[in-house]
């Protein structure tokens, strides 16, 4: 089943589409955005943006009861010129990307102690990527990173999530005018780990982000990307993908928030779901606020059902408040494998086996290749792979 919507300059369309008069970024939440945990309620799973989530299963993340007990390991190498810093809560350079717009999210905030900054000076475009692993140890933990370019510089950060934790953070990208950021974070938790993050990108005149989020293991893991613009001209692009097995909850809601004229933004994600209760929600929200003409986005979740007993829930929605506008819209679907596709890889002399196979690795091909680093893509493909035997045996 698929729904696909296109709306070009100065019309709209009814459904996931609204044209608002007026509007905030906290348009489907329960609370406004806020540092103080205080100021969010306790959810019960019938709020909005609550109500995908087994919250049982946050163990204690969205009521306060789950103190600190643990700290994940974090490792990080950089090449020259860029400066990494462990710093205090007061450092003023902390909560510029966005404020933290659910309960958790406030809670990582009031309760991490120190955070790790990584800049990357103007006009400096690096060779190699920024490598960053934060390896769980278990116990319970609280974090807050901060990806800082200077105007006119480029990079690429991998942030690497392994181990077994309950981790709630924030992580933050600010980038200045004319910068290049790419940044893939990867989830390839132990199977009893719990990761709830918000990841907020402030964008800059003219300035492009790249944000490829690749989700695997973990028992619960709920990111929540969001992104606005400091300026006119500036671009964001946010990719994922996700591969969610029998028991897991992977949980993506995006926000895309165009506050400012003749910006861009592209939304894909795909996700493949094999196994009882494997339960994926993808949330994909973008705004166009009055202020922002010339706006042009579109986004699109596509999900492939390998087994009986997966469940998928893709909901995206596109708010507008101007008619000018270069183009807007989004896309939708959710599928078993199509008998056409096996019958003709079949009728080659392909086994059964491998034509799944084929056709999943296709499935995912076009977002790998957005992720431009080798290694990560050799690894991520491996990943697949290690699935897929999983899926057909």
């Amino acid at each position: 089943m698929a729904d696909a919507q296109k709306i070009p300059a100065g019309s709209t369309a009814a459904g996931s589409i609204a044209v608002a008069a007026e509007s905030t970024v906290a348009t489907r939440m329960s609370a406004p955005p806020s540092f103080d945990v205080a100021d969010f309620p306790v959810p019960h799973g019938r709020e909005e943006e609550w109500r995908f989530t087994p919250l049982e299963r946050t163990r204690g993340l969205h009521d306060g009861s789950a103190a600190a007990t643990g700290e994940p390991k974090v490792a990080i190498t950089a090449p020259d010129g860029v400066t990494v810093e462990t710093v205090g809560r007061d450092d003023a350079r902390l909560g510029r990307a966005g404020t933290p717009v659910d309960r958790i999210a406030a809670q990582a905030y009031s309760s991490f102690e120190k955070a790790t900054v990584v800049t990357v000076p103007k006009d400096t475009q690096l060779a190699e990527p920024v490598r960053i692993s934060v390896h769980g140890e278990g116990g319970v933990s609280y974090g807050h990173q901060l990806i800082e370019l200077g105007a006119f510089a480029e990079a690429v950060v991998v942030i690497d999530h392994t181990g077994d934790a309950v981790l709630a953070e924030n992580t933050e990208y600010v980038l200045g005018d004319g910068a290049k950021l790419t940044v893939v974070s990867v989830q390839d938790w132990a199977d009893g780990a719990v990761h709830v993050a918000q990841q907020s990108a402030l964008i800059g005149r003219d300035a492009s982000f790249k944000s490829v989020i690749v989700t695997f293991g973990g028992d619960l893991v709920r990111l929540h990307p969001r992104a606005h613009y400091a300026g006119p001209g500036a671009e964001a692009e946010l990719y994922g993908l996700y591969f969610t097995d029998a028991g897991q909850h992977q949980e993506h809601r995006l926000f895309v928030d165009h506050d400012a004229p003749h910006c861009r933004s592209n939304v894909a994600y795909k996700g493949a779901l094999q196994g009882t209760d494997a339960h994926a929600v993808w949330i994909g929200d973008v705004l166009i606020r009055k202020r922002a003409e010339g706006t042009d986005t579109y986004e699109l979740n596509r999900n492939l059902v390998l087994t009986d007993g997966a469940r998928v829930d893709s909901v995206p929605n596109l708010e507008i408040e101007t008619g000018e506008i270069v183009g807007a819209g989004h896309a939708s679907a959710t599928g078993r494998f199509e008998d056409e596709q096996l019958f003709y890889l079949m009728a080659r002399g392909i086994p059964a086996d491998e034509a799944r196979r084929l056709v999943v690795r296709g499935f995912f091909a076009e977002l790998v290749q957005q992720i431009g680093i080798e290694d990560v893509e050799r690894r991520l493909i491996e990943k697949i792979e290690a699935e897929l035997e999983a899926s057909v045996a």
